[in-house]
């Protein structure tokens, strides 16, 4: 009988050479840029140069990115856009979660997959699709407005009091659904013992879903206003497509993702584009740490 074979990978060897290609992917497409991209705030670059027109200008870009009054006007509009396309989603999905899962019964996947259909559409598309929608003599909002209320004749997408409205519906529908599933599935771990007892005691169903739902979401609702915040900071696909990568008249589209974008490769300012990303992640850490603070779970 033969002697058994010796493994020509140590069997201890194995699990490190298992996830050694999720470690080299993340190495060369996610750290890799990371580091540049650090490394670019500090410099001044002219990329047809190559790597050696490279030189060092310290907190130059820094310096120049906290006084360009348009990416501060960037930061407002993209703080803007958060806050308005963000709160509502939740203050929607919210009830509508509840709503669902009280009283749909047949159909339910069916109605939940309608509403998180928009999630996993093309940005580009449903983009497209809405910048239709809000045409000056065509659109379908403005005929709903002519014949409900008489107004019509809104140019939704060339006025800078308009754009950022029809940027942040746009964001508000594509994004419902996704906190939907994420409201429902937490509601459907909720013990139904509790609304049983609570029925028994009389509460109404308003007073079940103020004591027991909410209460109960509480980590739920922290994990998905984290994720819009998050989200909602680097807004681009959407504000983009509509507003033809420009911004819109006054710049009123222009959020601070769209303008660092601009800087690198419209106007090949590299360095410049890096030190506002890293200053755009600061203000999501920020954020990021505010809604922690103003949300966190119960211990």
């Amino acid at each position: 009988m033969s002697a058994p074979r010796r493994a020509w990978i140590p069997p201890a060897w194995a699990p490190y050479l298992f996830v050694a290609p999720f470690f080299a992917l993340f190495a060369v497409f996610g750290l890799f840029p990371l580091l540049f991209s650090l490394w670019l705030a500090f410099q001044s670059w002219e990329p047809t140069g190559g790597l050696g027109a490279m030189h060092w200008v310290g907190l130059d870009n820094f310096a120049f990115a906290i006084g360009d009054e348009w990416f501060w006007k960037g930061l407002w509009n993209t703080l803007w856009l958060s806050v308005m396309s963000g709160v509502p989603q939740h203050l929607v999905a919210l009830p509508l979660a509840a709503f669902i899962d009280r009283r749909v019964r047949r159909g339910r996947d069916w109605v939940v997959g309608a509403y998180f259909l928009p999630y996993i559409t093309s940005t580009v598309a449903v983009a497209i699709l809405f910048a239709s929608f809000f045409s000056t003599d065509y659109g379908l909002v403005n005929t709903t407005l002519q014949r409900l209320a008489g107004i019509s004749g809104i140019d939704w997408l060339n006025r800078p009091e308009f754009i950022k409205p029809a940027i942040a519906m746009v964001v508000f529908w594509r994004f419902l659904g996704f906190n939907l599933v994420l409201y429902l599935a937490a509601i459907q771990t909720i013990p139904r013992d509790l609304y049983e007892a609570a029925a028994l005691d009389g509460a109404t169903p308003w007073r079940q879903f103020l004591h027991i739902t909410l209460p109960s979401l509480k980590p739920m609702i922290f994990f998905g206003v984290t994720l819009s915040v998050i989200g909602g900071l680097q807004l681009f696909e959407e504000p983009f497509v509509l507003t033809n990568g420009r911004g819109g008249s006054d710049q009123a589209g222009m959020t601070a993702a769209m303008y660092l974008y601009r800087m690198a490769f419209d106007f090949n300012d590299f360095g410049g584009a890096s030190a506002m990303s890293w200053l755009l992640f600061l203000v999501v850490l920020g954020m990021t740490w505010l809604t922690h603070r103003l949300l966190k779970p119960s211990e």
